[in-house]
């Protein structure tokens, strides 16, 4: 079984569709036979997708600083809630735990969870694969600027090409590359 990371929306403030596409997620997680590694709440997306892969049959394991847990609404329903000190030790935890990252739209600590695991991948310091599934074109500006640069030379085509960027589930389970 892999596990598969999901860096994801946490805001509640966002269109139905996408917490939709978050339970889509969490649903061939399920399906595939992986487990989920997640921020550990169960808000919006963050918990959509776990909810989803629970009823699937997938073990969820939730990685939450303490300090969030009533902020964001723990999922205490996740088959491992892991409570950690800081944000760091948090992304850390879900590094370590995961075979592979899917992005889905988010906000600032989606986009911030992205840029960590892709520059290690882009330095080598994992090989794990990393897809950014956006059926919507939100992130398609972020991805006209980042290709500037590499234009410019501030970014290795290499390290630009690390990612994967797919518009559907079916797309970005088969940019994962794992068995299931």
């Amino acid at each position: 079984m892999s596990a598969i990371c999901v860096f994801c929306a946490s805001s509640e403030e966002i269109d139905a569709g996408y917490l939709d596409l978050a339970a889509s997620v969490g649903r061939e997680i399920a399906s595939r036979g992986h487990s989920l590694v997640s921020g550990g709440g169960r808000v919006s997306m963050m918990g959509a997708v776990a909810v989803a892969a629970r009823a699937g049959g997938a073990m969820t394991a939730g990685v939450m600083p303490r300090w969030l847990v009533d902020r964001e609404i723990a999922d205490h329903d996740a088959d491992e809630l892991v409570i950690v000190d800081t944000m760091r030790q948090r992304k850390a935890e879900m590094d370590r735990r995961a075979d592979a990252f899917l992005v889905l739209p988010g906000g600032l600590g989606t986009l911030e969870e992205l840029f960590e695991i892709w520059t290690t991948r882009s330095l080598d310091m994992h090989e794990k694969p990393v897809v950014l599934l956006d059926p919507s074109g939100v992130f398609d500006p972020l991805w006209t600027v980042l290709a500037e640069l590499v234009r410019q030379g501030f970014v290795r085509a290499r390290a630009f090409d690390a990612v994967t960027v797919t518009r559907d589930v079916d797309s970005a389970f088969e940019a994962l590359r794992l068995p299931g």
